[in-house]
């Protein structure tokens, strides 16, 4: 065993499979940037949210489906993040403290993308910084996270198992030499 809880030699996530997760990564934050990093034009913008939860009572009051819109937005925004960042690392096997471990690291990355995507909307024209956005958008990687990659893997590490024959079957062993005069000797007795 490894130090990930990964048996010696196992089988990694296909080289293929990491470099379309990479390339869908990339391509993914390219679309968000654009979809959050464009200037708006507005006649005036809202002052930005520094108070946690504040922004999502605030749209829990427009009514339940205008915050489940909102609300739906900020933590689908990110979400695929929770998949592809770890299939771009590539392990398959994983123990329980690694794969607890690739949840946080996987929800770290999301806060930090949703905190620089934060901190350069405060720069652009009709932007405003909102502190739920980065709590709705870290929810988001946690959730996919959670609900699709310990799956995946484990569908992967089925597919891509190596065949290594059937069981050995161990044929029946006869009975030693020495059997006929144990049998014998214990008939005198």
């Amino acid at each position: 065993m490894e130090a990930d809880g990964a048996p010696a030699g196992a089988p990694a996530i296909p080289l293929r499979l990491r470099l379309l997760a990479g390339v869908l990564l990339a391509a993914h934050l390219l679309v968000v940037g654009w979809l959050t990093l464009r200037p708006l034009d507005v006649p005036w913008a809202a002052a930005g949210n520094l108070t946690p939860l504040e922004g999502i009572r605030a749209d829990l009051a427009l009514g339940p489906l205008e915050a489940a819109r909102r609300i739906g937005e900020g933590v689908a925004l990110l979400a695929p993040l929770g998949v592809l960042v770890p299939l771009v690392s590539g392990r398959l096997w994983l123990s329980r403290l690694a794969e607890w471990s690739s949840l946080v690291r996987t929800a770290a990355a999301g806060a930090l993308v949703s905190l620089s995507i934060e901190m350069l909307q405060s720069g652009v024209p009709g932007r405003v910084v909102d502190v739920d956005s980065v709590l709705l958008n870290t929810l988001g990687v946690l959730l996919a996270h959670a609900a699709v990659v310990p799956a995946l893997r484990a569908r992967l590490r089925r597919s891509h198992a190596v065949y290594q024959g059937d069981t050995p079957k161990i044929s029946r062993v006869g009975l030693g030499p020495w059997t006929d005069v144990l049998s014998a000797v214990q008939r005198e007795y």
